[in-house]
């Protein structure tokens, strides 16, 4: 059975703090701001940010791209003993792709409503049913979180309602001429 990794105050903040500046970053290429990171034995061995618009893949979320490169880190499917950071409670897919690497522990800031599966929607980490259960804590740096996720959706929007703005004055001075 895997170890749950056991980790001080100063460290979840830490190590929550480099999650968000990965989800920084991909706010800032475009991207809805998540950001994850794994750590083993109190060291960073995999990061990940949304890239779904960049690479155009449902599955490119930061939870599995951080998965993935830290299976390549270690050689192994298998990520026993090591700590998950990531800024939004994770959907379905991650919450699969999770218990399916055997990751004992994951910390989360933001919840979401629409499609978080550990604890908004579903419980699916408690779910004694499945061959693995991940110890959870719920809303690390959860107001940072939910600000980027905030500030990233109000900039769409304005630049949505700009679009369309410049749209209908566009088209009255068609109408004018």
């Amino acid at each position: 059975m895997a170890e749950i990794p056991t980790l001080s105050s100063d460290q979840v903040a830490y190590f929550m703090d480099i999650a968000l500046a990965e989800a920084k970053r991909a706010g800032e290429i475009g991207e809805v701001p998540i950001g994850a990171v794994i750590v083993k034995d109190g060291q960073v061995i995999a990061t990940g940010s949304n890239r779904r618009e960049i690479d155009q893949e449902a599955s490119s979320h930061a939870e599995l791209l951080a998965i993935n490169q830290a299976n390549q880190e270690l050689g192994t499917w298998r990520l026993e003993n090591t700590a998950l950071f990531v800024t939004l409670e994770p959907c379905l897919m991650c919450a699969g792709a999770i218990i399916n690497a055997r990751i004992p522990l994951v910390y989360y800031g933001a919840q979401d409503q629409k499609a978080g599966a550990v604890s908004s929607l579903y419980n699916v980490f408690e779910d004694e049913r499945l061959n693995h259960q991940v110890k959870t804590y719920i809303g690390v740096k959860a107001d940072q979180s939910k600000a980027l996720l905030k500030d990233f959706f109000q900039e769409i929007r304005q630049k949505q309602k700009a679009k369309k703005q410049a749209a209908k004055e566009l088209k009255k001075l068609a109408e004018s001429e």
